[in-house]
Protein backbone atom coordinates (compact mmCIF):
# COMPACT_ATOMS: atom_id res chain seq x y z
CA UNK A 1 0.00 0.00 0.00
CA UNK A 2 1.19 3.41 -0.94
CA UNK A 3 2.46 5.74 1.92
CA UNK A 4 0.11 8.69 0.24
CA UNK A 5 -3.20 6.55 0.76
CA UNK A 6 -5.23 7.78 4.09
CA UNK A 7 -4.89 4.95 6.57
CA UNK A 8 -8.67 4.81 6.63
CA UNK A 9 -8.55 3.35 3.30
CA UNK A 10 -6.22 0.58 4.30
CA UNK A 11 -7.62 -2.66 4.85
CA UNK A 12 -6.24 -3.11 8.52
CA UNK A 13 -7.92 -0.66 9.79
CA UNK A 14 -11.26 -1.50 7.93
CA UNK A 15 -10.71 -4.73 9.48
CA UNK A 16 -10.13 -4.02 12.88
CA UNK A 17 -12.97 -1.01 13.04
CA UNK A 18 -14.73 -4.30 11.70
CA UNK A 19 -13.94 -6.17 14.75
CA UNK A 20 -14.88 -3.59 17.52
CA UNK A 21 -18.24 -3.12 15.41
CA UNK A 22 -18.89 -6.80 15.16
CA UNK A 23 -18.03 -7.17 18.90
CA UNK A 24 -20.58 -4.66 19.95
CA UNK A 25 -23.07 -5.85 17.86
CA UNK A 26 -22.89 -9.75 18.53
CA UNK A 27 -23.07 -8.39 22.54
CA UNK A 28 -25.87 -6.02 22.30
CA UNK A 29 -27.90 -8.14 19.50
CA UNK A 30 -26.71 -11.56 20.00
CA UNK A 31 -30.05 -12.84 17.84
CA UNK A 32 -29.23 -10.57 15.07
CA UNK A 33 -25.48 -11.07 15.34
CA UNK A 34 -25.67 -14.64 14.51
CA UNK A 35 -28.01 -13.91 11.64
CA UNK A 36 -24.84 -12.11 9.85
CA UNK A 37 -22.90 -15.31 9.91
CA UNK A 38 -23.74 -15.37 5.84
CA UNK A 39 -21.55 -12.65 5.70
CA UNK A 40 -17.98 -14.27 6.34
CA UNK A 41 -19.59 -17.48 4.73
CA UNK A 42 -20.23 -15.75 1.57
CA UNK A 43 -16.94 -14.06 1.21
CA UNK A 44 -14.97 -17.31 1.91
CA UNK A 45 -16.92 -18.94 -1.01
CA UNK A 46 -16.01 -15.58 -3.18
CA UNK A 47 -12.39 -16.76 -2.39
CA UNK A 48 -12.69 -20.75 -2.88
CA UNK A 49 -14.73 -20.15 -6.23
CA UNK A 50 -10.94 -18.51 -7.25
CA UNK A 51 -8.18 -20.29 -5.15
CA UNK A 52 -7.87 -23.48 -7.37
CA UNK A 53 -7.67 -21.69 -10.41
CA UNK A 54 -4.93 -19.52 -8.97
CA UNK A 55 -2.77 -22.71 -7.18
CA UNK A 56 -3.38 -24.31 -11.08
CA UNK A 57 -1.67 -21.41 -12.99
CA UNK A 58 0.91 -20.62 -10.33
CA UNK A 59 2.30 -23.81 -10.19
CA UNK A 60 2.51 -25.21 -13.84
CA UNK A 61 3.81 -22.02 -15.05
CA UNK A 62 6.43 -22.36 -12.09
CA UNK A 63 7.52 -25.57 -13.02
CA UNK A 64 7.20 -24.83 -16.37
CA UNK A 65 10.31 -21.83 -15.71
CA UNK A 66 11.90 -24.27 -13.59
CA UNK A 67 14.10 -25.54 -16.50
CA UNK A 68 14.57 -29.17 -14.96
CA UNK A 69 12.25 -31.79 -13.22
CA UNK A 70 15.12 -31.82 -10.49
CA UNK A 71 14.56 -28.79 -9.32
CA UNK A 72 10.86 -29.69 -8.74
CA UNK A 73 11.56 -32.85 -6.88
CA UNK A 74 14.16 -31.13 -4.45
CA UNK A 75 11.92 -28.59 -3.68
CA UNK A 76 9.55 -31.37 -2.87
CA UNK A 77 11.52 -33.59 -0.49
CA UNK A 78 13.02 -30.37 1.21
CA UNK A 79 9.72 -28.93 1.82
CA UNK A 80 7.92 -31.81 3.38
CA UNK A 81 11.46 -32.73 4.92
CA UNK A 82 10.83 -29.17 6.91
CA UNK A 83 7.31 -29.94 7.56
CA UNK A 84 7.56 -32.93 9.55
CA UNK A 85 10.09 -31.77 11.25
CA UNK A 86 8.12 -28.30 12.59
CA UNK A 87 5.16 -30.64 12.69
CA UNK A 88 6.73 -32.57 15.28
CA UNK A 89 8.06 -29.39 17.30
CA UNK A 90 4.32 -27.99 17.21
CA UNK A 91 3.34 -31.25 18.45
CA UNK A 92 5.64 -31.68 21.28
CA UNK A 93 5.81 -27.93 21.93
CA UNK A 94 1.50 -28.24 22.78
CA UNK A 95 2.50 -31.60 24.83
CA UNK A 96 4.94 -29.73 27.16
CA UNK A 97 2.81 -26.37 27.61
CA UNK A 98 0.03 -28.62 29.01
CA UNK A 99 1.70 -31.05 30.74
CA UNK A 100 3.84 -28.18 32.59
CA UNK A 101 0.40 -25.79 33.52
CA UNK A 102 -2.66 -28.05 33.88
CA UNK A 103 -5.42 -26.78 32.91
CA UNK A 104 -7.89 -29.51 32.69
CA UNK A 105 -6.50 -30.64 36.54
CA UNK A 106 -8.85 -30.07 39.34
CA UNK A 107 -12.59 -30.46 36.69
CA UNK A 108 -12.90 -33.94 37.92
CA UNK A 109 -15.21 -34.51 35.25
CA UNK A 110 -17.08 -38.10 35.06
CA UNK A 111 -17.18 -39.15 31.43
CA UNK A 112 -20.36 -40.79 32.17
CA UNK A 113 -21.86 -37.66 32.69
CA UNK A 114 -21.14 -36.13 29.56
CA UNK A 115 -23.35 -36.03 26.44
CA UNK A 116 -21.97 -38.69 23.79
CA UNK A 117 -24.59 -37.17 21.14
CA UNK A 118 -22.80 -33.72 21.06
CA UNK A 119 -19.88 -35.30 19.42
CA UNK A 120 -21.44 -38.16 17.28
CA UNK A 121 -21.30 -36.35 14.31
CA UNK A 122 -17.58 -35.45 14.81
CA UNK A 123 -16.73 -38.95 15.46
CA UNK A 124 -18.65 -40.07 12.28
CA UNK A 125 -16.80 -37.97 10.23
CA UNK A 126 -13.27 -38.54 11.96
CA UNK A 127 -13.74 -43.11 11.00
CA UNK A 128 -13.09 -41.64 7.47
CA UNK A 129 -9.99 -40.31 8.09
CA UNK A 130 -7.26 -42.71 7.41
CA UNK A 131 -3.21 -42.13 5.77
CA UNK A 132 -4.30 -45.12 3.06
CA UNK A 133 -7.60 -42.55 1.95
CA UNK A 134 -5.92 -40.02 2.52
CA UNK A 135 -3.13 -40.84 0.15
CA UNK A 136 -5.67 -42.48 -2.49
CA UNK A 137 -8.19 -39.29 -2.67
CA UNK A 138 -5.03 -36.65 -3.47
CA UNK A 139 -5.87 -38.23 -6.71
CA UNK A 140 -8.67 -36.97 -8.32
CA UNK A 141 -11.32 -39.37 -10.31
CA UNK A 142 -10.99 -36.20 -12.81
CA UNK A 143 -9.17 -33.24 -13.37
CA UNK A 144 -12.38 -31.45 -13.79
CA UNK A 145 -13.98 -32.86 -10.72
CA UNK A 146 -10.79 -31.42 -8.90
CA UNK A 147 -11.72 -28.37 -10.07
CA UNK A 148 -15.73 -28.45 -9.49
CA UNK A 149 -14.56 -29.82 -5.39
CA UNK A 150 -12.24 -27.13 -4.76
CA UNK A 151 -9.83 -29.88 -3.68
CA UNK A 152 -6.05 -28.15 -3.23
CA UNK A 153 -4.33 -31.31 -3.19
CA UNK A 154 -5.78 -32.81 -6.09
CA UNK A 155 -5.93 -29.33 -7.77
CA UNK A 156 -1.97 -28.98 -7.06
CA UNK A 157 -1.14 -32.45 -8.19
CA UNK A 158 -2.80 -31.91 -11.81
CA UNK A 159 -1.30 -28.18 -11.86
CA UNK A 160 1.95 -30.90 -11.23
CA UNK A 161 1.29 -32.73 -14.34
CA UNK A 162 0.45 -30.24 -16.78
CA UNK A 163 3.72 -28.42 -15.86
CA UNK A 164 5.93 -31.39 -15.81
CA UNK A 165 4.18 -31.45 -19.46
CA UNK A 166 5.13 -27.79 -20.87
CA UNK A 167 8.67 -28.26 -19.28
CA UNK A 168 8.88 -31.45 -21.79
CA UNK A 169 7.63 -29.98 -24.81
CA UNK A 170 9.99 -27.07 -24.53
CA UNK A 171 9.63 -23.96 -26.52
CA UNK A 172 6.65 -24.73 -28.90
CA UNK A 173 4.99 -24.49 -25.52
CA UNK A 174 5.87 -20.84 -24.74
CA UNK A 175 2.87 -19.23 -26.08
CA UNK A 176 0.68 -21.66 -23.65
CA UNK A 177 2.76 -20.44 -20.73
CA UNK A 178 2.58 -17.08 -21.61
CA UNK A 179 -1.12 -17.51 -21.96
CA UNK A 180 -1.38 -19.07 -18.19
CA UNK A 181 0.46 -16.17 -16.90
CA UNK A 182 -1.66 -13.34 -18.08
CA UNK A 183 -4.65 -15.68 -17.26
CA UNK A 184 -3.14 -15.90 -13.29
CA UNK A 185 -3.34 -11.82 -13.76
CA UNK A 186 -6.86 -11.75 -14.31
CA UNK A 187 -7.78 -13.85 -11.49
CA UNK A 188 -4.89 -11.82 -8.99
CA UNK A 189 -7.54 -8.70 -10.59
CA UNK A 190 -10.37 -10.82 -9.23
CA UNK A 191 -9.59 -11.28 -5.65
CA UNK A 192 -7.88 -7.54 -5.54
CA UNK A 193 -12.41 -6.96 -6.07
CA UNK A 194 -13.27 -9.81 -3.70
CA UNK A 195 -10.84 -8.17 -0.78
CA UNK A 196 -12.88 -5.06 -1.00
CA UNK A 197 -15.46 -7.26 0.82
CA UNK A 198 -12.93 -8.53 3.78
CA UNK A 199 -14.35 -5.87 6.30
CA UNK A 200 -17.90 -6.75 5.56
CA UNK A 201 -16.78 -10.82 6.16
CA UNK A 202 -15.28 -9.45 9.21
CA UNK A 203 -17.78 -8.08 10.66
CA UNK A 204 -20.18 -11.03 10.06
CA UNK A 205 -17.48 -13.65 11.16
CA UNK A 206 -16.90 -11.28 14.35
CA UNK A 207 -20.65 -10.86 15.63
CA UNK A 208 -21.79 -14.10 14.80
CA UNK A 209 -19.18 -15.54 17.06
CA UNK A 210 -19.69 -13.65 19.83
CA UNK A 211 -23.64 -13.33 19.53
CA UNK A 212 -23.69 -17.42 19.31
CA UNK A 213 -21.11 -18.00 21.70
CA UNK A 214 -21.30 -14.92 23.94
CA UNK A 215 -18.67 -14.31 26.71
CA UNK A 216 -19.70 -16.68 29.23
CA UNK A 217 -18.37 -19.13 26.51
CA UNK A 218 -14.57 -18.07 27.11
CA UNK A 219 -15.15 -17.63 30.99
CA UNK A 220 -16.00 -21.63 31.29
CA UNK A 221 -13.12 -22.28 30.28
CA UNK A 222 -10.76 -19.47 29.83
CA UNK A 223 -7.67 -20.74 31.14
CA UNK A 224 -7.49 -23.32 28.62
CA UNK A 225 -8.26 -20.78 25.79
CA UNK A 226 -5.43 -18.27 27.26
CA UNK A 227 -2.82 -20.85 28.07
CA UNK A 228 -3.52 -21.86 24.14
CA UNK A 229 -3.41 -18.48 22.71
CA UNK A 230 -0.24 -17.70 24.56
CA UNK A 231 1.30 -21.09 23.54
CA UNK A 232 0.83 -20.29 20.13
CA UNK A 233 2.32 -16.41 20.09
CA UNK A 234 5.40 -18.36 22.42
CA UNK A 235 5.74 -20.61 19.35
CA UNK A 236 5.77 -18.32 16.89
CA UNK A 237 8.18 -16.08 18.81
CA UNK A 238 10.89 -18.84 19.96
CA UNK A 239 10.16 -21.41 17.22
CA UNK A 240 8.72 -19.50 14.09
CA UNK A 241 11.59 -16.60 15.44
CA UNK A 242 14.52 -18.47 15.41
CA UNK A 243 13.47 -20.62 11.99
CA UNK A 244 12.97 -16.66 10.45
CA UNK A 245 16.58 -15.13 12.03
CA UNK A 246 18.47 -18.42 10.68
CA UNK A 247 17.02 -17.73 7.22
CA UNK A 248 18.30 -13.88 7.44
CA UNK A 249 14.70 -12.58 8.00
CA UNK A 250 13.14 -10.26 10.91
CA UNK A 251 9.85 -12.23 11.87
CA UNK A 252 8.55 -9.22 13.89
CA UNK A 253 8.82 -7.38 10.03
CA UNK A 254 7.12 -10.62 8.27
CA UNK A 255 4.19 -10.23 10.52
CA UNK A 256 3.84 -6.42 9.77
CA UNK A 257 3.92 -7.49 6.04
CA UNK A 258 1.34 -10.54 6.36
CA UNK A 259 -0.94 -8.28 9.29
CA UNK A 260 -4.04 -8.15 6.95
CA UNK A 261 -3.95 -11.59 6.29
CA UNK A 262 -3.23 -12.62 9.75
CA UNK A 263 -6.16 -10.63 11.30
CA UNK A 264 -8.26 -11.94 8.08
CA UNK A 265 -7.86 -15.32 9.04
CA UNK A 266 -8.33 -14.76 13.05
CA UNK A 267 -11.51 -13.27 12.05
CA UNK A 268 -13.52 -15.59 9.53
CA UNK A 269 -10.85 -19.06 11.10
CA UNK A 270 -10.49 -19.62 7.18
CA UNK A 271 -6.88 -20.12 5.88
CA UNK A 272 -8.22 -19.99 2.39
CA UNK A 273 -9.74 -16.52 2.46
CA UNK A 274 -6.40 -15.26 2.54
CA UNK A 275 -4.34 -17.71 0.53
CA UNK A 276 -4.55 -15.82 -2.82
CA UNK A 277 -3.08 -12.47 -0.82
CA UNK A 278 -0.46 -14.56 0.55
CA UNK A 279 0.85 -16.28 -2.65
CA UNK A 280 0.83 -12.88 -4.00
CA UNK A 281 2.65 -11.17 -1.58
CA UNK A 282 5.38 -13.93 -0.96
CA UNK A 283 6.20 -13.51 -4.78
CA UNK A 284 6.87 -10.01 -3.71
CA UNK A 285 8.68 -10.53 -0.93
CA UNK A 286 11.10 -12.03 -3.36
CA UNK A 287 10.14 -15.66 -3.17
CA UNK A 288 10.30 -17.33 -6.94
CA UNK A 289 7.07 -18.28 -8.33
CA UNK A 290 7.53 -22.25 -8.44
CA UNK A 291 8.78 -22.65 -4.93
CA UNK A 292 5.89 -20.39 -3.85
CA UNK A 293 3.36 -22.14 -6.14
CA UNK A 294 4.84 -25.72 -4.46
CA UNK A 295 5.29 -24.72 -0.55
CA UNK A 296 1.92 -22.68 0.40
CA UNK A 297 -0.67 -25.49 -1.32
CA UNK A 298 0.93 -28.50 -0.12
CA UNK A 299 1.63 -26.70 3.29
CA UNK A 300 -1.72 -25.94 3.79
CA UNK A 301 -2.35 -29.85 4.40
CA UNK A 302 1.20 -30.77 5.93
CA UNK A 303 2.57 -27.64 7.85
CA UNK A 304 -0.17 -26.87 9.96
CA UNK A 305 1.87 -25.67 13.26
CA UNK A 306 -1.50 -24.67 14.58
CA UNK A 307 -3.43 -27.27 14.36
CA UNK A 308 -0.78 -29.37 15.71
CA UNK A 309 -0.25 -27.63 19.06
CA UNK A 310 -4.36 -28.33 19.34
CA UNK A 311 -4.37 -31.37 18.68
CA UNK A 312 -2.17 -32.42 21.89
CA UNK A 313 -2.85 -29.75 24.01
CA UNK A 314 -6.83 -30.58 23.72
CA UNK A 315 -6.39 -34.29 23.65
CA UNK A 316 -4.02 -34.02 27.33
CA UNK A 317 -6.63 -31.16 28.77
CA UNK A 318 -9.29 -33.89 28.22
CA UNK A 319 -7.57 -36.80 30.46
CA UNK A 320 -6.56 -34.32 32.99
CA UNK A 321 -10.25 -32.93 33.63
CA UNK A 322 -11.46 -36.63 33.42
CA UNK A 323 -8.75 -37.24 36.50
CA UNK A 324 -7.15 -39.99 33.48
CA UNK A 325 -3.50 -40.08 34.48
CA UNK A 326 -0.81 -40.91 31.20
CA UNK A 327 2.25 -41.81 31.53
CA UNK A 328 4.87 -40.45 29.19
CA UNK A 329 5.26 -43.45 26.80
CA UNK A 330 1.91 -42.92 26.32
CA UNK A 331 1.66 -39.70 25.46
CA UNK A 332 4.62 -39.31 23.44
CA UNK A 333 2.93 -42.56 21.67
CA UNK A 334 -0.42 -40.62 21.38
CA UNK A 335 1.82 -37.67 19.44
CA UNK A 336 3.22 -40.37 17.47
CA UNK A 337 -0.38 -41.48 16.44
CA UNK A 338 -0.67 -37.49 15.74
CA UNK A 339 1.89 -37.35 13.04
CA UNK A 340 0.12 -39.99 10.66
CA UNK A 341 -3.56 -38.81 11.64
CA UNK A 342 -2.78 -34.68 11.36
CA UNK A 343 -2.32 -34.69 7.53
CA UNK A 344 -5.91 -34.60 7.02
CA UNK A 345 -6.58 -31.40 8.89
CA UNK A 346 -6.87 -29.23 6.21
CA UNK A 347 -9.30 -31.70 4.33
CA UNK A 348 -11.64 -31.50 6.22
CA UNK A 349 -14.60 -29.07 7.72
CA UNK A 350 -13.22 -28.57 11.38
CA UNK A 351 -10.31 -30.27 10.32
CA UNK A 352 -8.66 -29.71 13.97
CA UNK A 353 -11.67 -31.02 15.89
CA UNK A 354 -12.31 -33.87 13.13
CA UNK A 355 -8.65 -35.33 13.49
CA UNK A 356 -8.76 -35.42 17.07
CA UNK A 357 -12.14 -37.62 17.48
CA UNK A 358 -10.65 -39.43 14.84
CA UNK A 359 -6.93 -40.35 16.91
CA UNK A 360 -8.69 -40.53 20.00
CA UNK A 361 -11.40 -43.07 18.39
CA UNK A 362 -8.25 -45.21 17.92
CA UNK A 363 -6.66 -43.98 21.56
CA UNK A 364 -9.15 -45.80 24.28
CA UNK A 365 -6.98 -44.49 26.98
CA UNK A 366 -8.80 -40.45 26.58
CA UNK A 367 -12.61 -41.09 26.72
CA UNK A 368 -14.01 -39.81 23.29
CA UNK A 369 -16.76 -38.39 24.80
CA UNK A 370 -14.50 -35.78 26.50
CA UNK A 371 -14.46 -33.39 23.41
CA UNK A 372 -17.78 -31.51 24.47
CA UNK A 373 -15.99 -30.23 26.75
CA UNK A 374 -14.16 -28.40 23.83
CA UNK A 375 -17.16 -27.83 21.74
CA UNK A 376 -18.04 -24.81 23.66
CA UNK A 377 -14.63 -22.76 22.82
CA UNK A 378 -13.67 -24.32 19.26
CA UNK A 379 -15.00 -21.38 17.12
CA UNK A 380 -12.17 -19.13 19.23
CA UNK A 381 -9.52 -21.84 19.34
CA UNK A 382 -9.82 -22.46 15.63
CA UNK A 383 -9.00 -18.21 15.36
CA UNK A 384 -5.85 -18.71 16.81
CA UNK A 385 -4.55 -21.94 15.02
CA UNK A 386 -5.57 -20.77 11.72
CA UNK A 387 -3.60 -17.78 12.22
CA UNK A 388 -0.82 -19.50 13.54
CA UNK A 389 -1.02 -21.73 10.61
CA UNK A 390 -0.75 -18.84 8.23
CA UNK A 391 1.92 -16.97 9.21
CA UNK A 392 3.95 -21.04 10.14
CA UNK A 393 3.68 -21.52 6.26
CA UNK A 394 4.45 -17.88 5.17
CA UNK A 395 7.55 -18.82 6.85
CA UNK A 396 8.19 -21.84 5.32
CA UNK A 397 8.25 -20.29 2.30
CA UNK A 398 10.51 -18.10 2.99
CA UNK A 399 12.77 -21.06 4.49
CA UNK A 400 12.69 -22.75 1.13
CA UNK A 401 12.94 -20.49 -1.18
CA UNK A 402 16.47 -19.44 1.01
CA UNK A 403 17.80 -23.33 0.49
CA UNK A 404 17.08 -23.43 -3.33
CA UNK A 405 18.42 -20.15 -3.80
CA UNK A 406 15.20 -18.67 -5.09
CA UNK A 407 14.53 -15.67 -3.47
CA UNK A 408 15.99 -12.44 -3.94
CA UNK A 409 16.87 -11.36 -0.39
CA UNK A 410 17.84 -7.67 -1.78
CA UNK A 411 14.23 -7.43 -3.04
CA UNK A 412 12.89 -8.99 0.54
CA UNK A 413 14.54 -6.24 2.38
CA UNK A 414 13.57 -3.56 0.95
CA UNK A 415 9.62 -4.81 1.03
CA UNK A 416 9.85 -5.71 4.49
CA UNK A 417 11.72 -2.02 5.97
CA UNK A 418 8.97 -0.33 3.76
CA UNK A 419 10.52 0.85 0.87
CA UNK A 420 9.27 -1.62 -1.92
CA UNK A 421 5.68 -2.20 -1.85
CA UNK A 422 4.95 -4.12 -5.24
CA UNK A 423 6.71 -6.90 -6.90
CA UNK A 424 9.84 -5.74 -8.95
CA UNK A 425 8.29 -7.44 -12.69
CA UNK A 426 10.52 -10.29 -13.76
CA UNK A 427 13.08 -10.01 -10.85
CA UNK A 428 16.59 -11.49 -11.69
CA UNK A 429 16.69 -13.88 -8.65
CA UNK A 430 19.97 -13.34 -6.54
CA UNK A 431 21.84 -16.44 -5.39
CA UNK A 432 22.89 -16.24 -2.01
Amino acid sequence: MSKNVPFYRSLIFQMLVAVVLGSIVGYKFPEFGVSLNPLAGGFIKLIKMIVVLLIFATVSVGVAKLGDVRKVGRIGVKSLVYFEIVSTIALAFGLLVVNVFKPGVGMNINPAQLDANLVAGYATNAKALNTVDFILNIIPASAVNAFAQGNILQVLLFALFVGFALLHIGKRAEPIIDQIERWSEVIFAIVGAIMKLAPLAVFGAVAYTIGKFGVASLVALGKLVGLFYLTNLVFMVVVLGTIAYLAGFSLWKFIKYLSEELVLVFCTASSEAALPRLIRKLESVGCSVPVVGFVVPTGYSFNLDGSYIYLTMGAIFIAQATNIDLSMAQQIGLLCIFLLTSKGVAGVTAGGFVVLAGTLSIFPDIPLVGLGLLLGIERFMDSMRTATNLLGNGVATMVIAKWERQRDDRQMTMVLNGEASEAIPDAELVET
